[in-house]
């Protein structure tokens, strides 16, 4: 039998090391408790009282009855100092915590220059620390740091480190790759070596300075490890930590090791989406498992074969970690992307190519203008729908104009005026923004929330500008996507123009398209114009 392998979560100590992540206390609960709902064994919660943040968390945590244990972190006592009067100790008894790290010495450059006290010394502040820790009742997972680095230069000191804290009662021996510098040959090596010599649960740690976080962390696996320290998305100081929204999924998906559930599994992507969202930092797209494009195809060849079997070029089911399948159309789309997007919305398009070939003509085109659709899926569909079938513009764009107006003390105000003809009835409004974009959103939303008060739900949650040619300067063609929102579902648009303006009114008049496509007929308000009430002739 497989056996099971510990999941020791540090984002929210480790992790908020990473450069322009932040997190406040309410932060760290939100995502401890979506931590424990994935199935993580240990969640490292930071170093209490360093800091107002971690001591309201720890404060806080011991009411989340958590399945996880609660972790708290610290370093071993202060040299030629004794246990009893280190306030960082004190501090980890006081926190509450079920479980506690120590980070200790294992390198012999780094005892004598970071330390800067004797080989003994360092020894003796392992092995009284991690007995204080066990008289107080604490689970001690002692983080050998630098091990790797330290093991090459003087194997005989680094095991002895292991040794001091295993016989002070250890209940993990945790080797760290802190530089993230060594490679997976390594890694299995000195890891075999080491279960061999100690006789205590074995962890890993390690840093992703050389891209080979993952890839040494499966290679410790191999070796004898069995507790995997990590991060959500790999957050963590320089090139981040082990990424655990890969590492589970591999563990179980390919290597047969009982991490978590099957449901638990299935909740991967929104919970490492979650996190992104709460730290503020976006998914890389081609994130391994749960990236927006993990599972994407774009190539026509490729679009054709998983339309017959997703298996020829997927090397798992995305919805076992929760993602799904995503058919890309752009320029280099073929016509099985085109039939695979339409059938996705329900739409009957077997029956005619040249309709599907004269979308991808389209779509080409467009894109040759300086569309793209990979990262506008709302505005795809509103194009499909147009080929297949006969959209009822419920609502036409008459004018709009922009006023800005920078006053002598400083300050500036924009008002923008739109004139709209609704089902055969002339709206003419005007709201103000903090910029021309955001006047022009609370100016269209207000001309059309009386036709439609669903409308009221919608709100922009980003909007992007890229430059497409910037040889011409100011004169150059801009793209805009738009992500909008009603709080249950989320979709994009885009719009071009050599004008920004209009590139962003076109992306905003395609937002609000797709939007009442969706509404239902309790979406709309009763003096709406009867033509509205049937967006779509089929």
């Amino acid at each position: 039998m497989t056996q099971s392998i510990s999941i020791f979560d540090t984002t929210l100590r480790d992790g908020t090391q990473g450069e322009g992540i932040s997190l406040t206390a309410e932060d760290k609960l939100k995502i401890a408790l979506k931590l424990d709902a994935l199935g993580i064994h240990y969640i490292e919660g930071g170093n209490p009282g360093s800091n107002s943040k971690d001591i309201e968390f720890f404060k806080r945590a011991r009411e989340l009855n958590l399945n996880a244990k609660i972790t708290a972190f610290g370093s071993t006592r202060r040299k030629n100092s004794s246990c009893e009067q280190d306030g960082n100790l004190r501090n980890l008894i006081e926190s509450g915590a079920k479980a506690a790290t120590l980070v200790g010495k294992t390198w012999d450059f780094h005892v004598h220059t970071a330390l800067q006290t004797t080989l003994e010394e360092n020894l003796a502040m392992i092995g009284e620390s991690i007995a204080f820790l066990k008289r107080h009742g604490l689970e001690a997972i002692f983080d050998s740091e630098h091990f790797f680095d330290g093991y090459k230069a003087n194997p005989e000191y680094a095991l002895a480190a292991l040794t001091r804290a295993r016989e002070a009662g250890a209940d993990w021996i945790v080797l760290c790759d802190t530089n993230g510098g060594t490679l997976p040959s390594e890694i299995s090596e000195i890891v075999s070596s080491v279960t061999t010599q100690v006789k205590a649960p074995i962890g890993i740690h390690t840093h992703n300075d050389c891209e080979l976080a993952v890839a040494n962390t499966l290679a410790a696996v191999a070796a004898g490890a069995r507790q995997i320290q990590g991060t959500i998305n790999g957050y963590g100081e320089r090139c981040g930590n082990a990424n655990l929204c890969s590492i589970i999924p591999t563990l179980q998906l390919k290597l047969g090791y009982p991490v978590v559930s099957d449901e638990q599994l299935r909740s991967l992507t929104s919970v490492a989406r979650y996190v992104g969202e709460i730290a503020n930092v976006m998914l890389p797209v081609n994130q391994p498992y749960v990236g927006t494009a993990a599972f994407a195809h774009k190539g026509g060849i490729h679009v054709s074969a998983i339309l017959k079997d997703s298996k020829t070029y997927e090397h798992i089911a995305p919805e076992l970690v929760g993602n799904k399948q995503r058919v890309l159309v752009s320029e280099l789309a073929g016509q099985s992307n085109i039939l695979s997007k339409a059938q996705d919305m329900g739409l009957d398009v077997t029956t005619d190519s040249a309709k599907a070939k004269g979308v991808i003509e389209r779509i080409k085109q467009l894109e040759h203008e300086g569309y793209q659709f990979e990262g506008a899926d709302a505005s795809l569909e509103l194009l499909l729908r147009e080929a297949y079938t006969d959209i009822v513009d419920v609502f036409s764009v008459e004018s709009f104009k922009i006023l800005v107006e920078k006053s002598k003390a400083g300050g500036t105000q924009t008002e923008a005026i739109v004139k709209l003809n609704v089902g055969g009835q002339q709206v003419y409004t005007a709201a103000e923004g903090n910029g021309p974009v955001n006047a022009l959103d609370n100016a269209l939303r207000k001309a059309l929330s009386q036709y439609f008060p669903g409308i009221r739900e919608i709100h922009l949650s980003d909007y992007k500008v890229r430059v497409l040619d910037e040889k011409e300067t100011t004169a150059a063609k801009v793209r805009v996507l738009i992500e909008s929102t009603d709080f249950k579902d989320s979709w994009s648009t885009v719009g071009v123009s050599s004008n920004v303006i209009e590139a962003s009114w076109e992306a905003l008049i395609d937002s609000i398209r797709y939007a009442l496509l969706g509404m239902a007929q309790s979406d709309f308000a009763p003096e709406a114009p009867r033509e509205a009430l049937g967006l779509i002739n089929h």
